[in-house]
């Protein structure tokens, strides 16, 4: 049977301390024992079940972590205070001195920043390649490659990773394939088609209200016990804990969040094709236009669509900004930054999002400086955002 996520997580049972259908929100940063010899074990992580202090574990994390898990189908998940803190700690952890990451030139531009200007500070070299060209994955394989880091589809050039074959890739050379699935929750599922991490950003489409920042990383139980080691564990001693409050909201979001995929799909793919048919440069993985539209319905969970990402070229940024400005006047959205809203979001990448990207790079990878990328929201009568999105680019 085909794995479900939306199935795993209604199937996960989690009730409140005193009956509730919600769990109680913790509101302590430390814990009581017992006993010493508890206290002690628990500090050596010997001790299950056993909290002592919300930096390491508490109850509301504990409870979205399991979530997470059970959707990624990973045996543990780790929740932190941003996507980028998922990211930084999941590598840190993986990686030493001396080792090595393959990466996508395509990706996000804080993470292109810190692959690219802060880790070679502590001699972790980074090779940047077409993540999509697997043949120059292998070539940039070195002795010492411990990662082979990608999102699922990339931002913001929407391009698609072929997960199994990477999996395959990272496991003949003893290196383990790190995925973000940021732009792609419910709707590919990383780990099952071989990825040994998915990292989020939970800021974006699994919580879906723009009103908090957070990040999760879902793996093996050993992989999250060696984060949060009071000795040697990145995330324990790093320390981006997620507030318990935010924690709870999160949780509670991710119940619907089978819902609200299904339809920033069904409104992206309308949006994509229409205006693909009225001539415009449309780069949507649900158009058969799209390099990747073949592997991405291969790879993915079909009953929740191609996901709510889409982008539109305008070839110059005064064009860009033009079209922008007006879509925000006509009501069609807003111009920011971020995804995975209710409302439609847009933003004009090269000089948004992927600025740490330097403009030698982006034209290098293709990425045009009048690339508007759409976050598309929830509307209800997305004919009308077509309506009004076609008179605002016909200004």
């Amino acid at each position: 049977m085909k794995f479900n996520p939306a199935k795993a997580i209604q199937d996960l049972k989690q009730f409140g301390e005193f009956g509730g259908v919600n769990p109680s929100i913790t509101d302590s940063s430390t814990y009581t024992f017992l006993h010493g010899d508890t206290m002690e074990e628990t500090f050596l992580g010997h001790m299950e079940g056993c909290f002592l202090y919300s930096r390491h574990w508490n109850p509301s994390n504990k409870y979205l972590a399991d979530a997470m898990a059970a959707m990624e189908n990973t045996e543990s998940a780790w929740i932190t205070a941003s996507g980028m803190a998922a990211i930084t700690c999941a590598l840190l952890q993986l990686c030493n001195s001396g080792d090595h990451i393959i990466t996508s030139v395509t990706t996000y531009g804080g993470t292109y920043a810190f692959l690219k200007n802060w880790l070679p500070k502590y001699n972790i070299e980074v090779s940047f390649v077409n993540i999509t060209n697997l043949e120059e994955v292998k070539k940039a394989l070195q002795p010492n490659t411990k990662v082979i880091y990608t999102e699922s589809v990339t931002n913001p050039l929407l391009q698609v990773s072929n997960i199994p074959e990477l999996a395959k890739i990272a496991h003949e050379a003893g290196a383990k394939l790190m995925v973000d699935n940021t732009f792609t929750p419910m709707i590919i599922s990383p780990a099952v088609l071989g990825a040994d991490l998915v990292v989020y950003s939970m800021t974006k489409f699994i919580n879906g209200k723009n009103d908090c920042v957070a990040g999760a990383i879902c793996g093996t139980d050993e992989f999250v016990h060696q984060l949060s080691n009071v000795k040697n564990g990145t995330a324990m001693l790093l320390g981006p804990v997620l507030d318990p409050l935010r924690s709870s909201s999160i949780l509670k979001n991710l119940n619907t969040l089978h819902i609200r995929m299904q339809q920033h799909s069904k409104n992206a793919l309308f949006l994509a094709e229409n205006l693909e048919k009225k001539g415009l440069k449309v780069n949507y993985p649900g158009l058969k236009s799209h390099p990747q539209h073949k592997l991405h319905r291969e790879l993915m969970n079909k009953e929740f669509g191609f996901g709510g990402m889409m982008s539109l070229d305008f070839k110059t940024i005064d064009k860009a900004y033009q079209v922008m400005q007006n879509m925000q006047e006509a009501g069609v959205g807003y111009l920011a930054v971020s995804l995975g809203y209710f409302r439609t979001l847009f933003s004009c990448s090269g000089h948004s999002t992927s600025s740490e990207v330097p403009a030698e790079v982006q034209k290098e990878m293709g990425l045009s400086e009048g690339l508007v990328r759409f976050s598309v929201g929830l509307d209800n009568d997305i004919e009308d955002t077509l309506e009004k999105i076609t008179k605002c680019i016909n200004f």
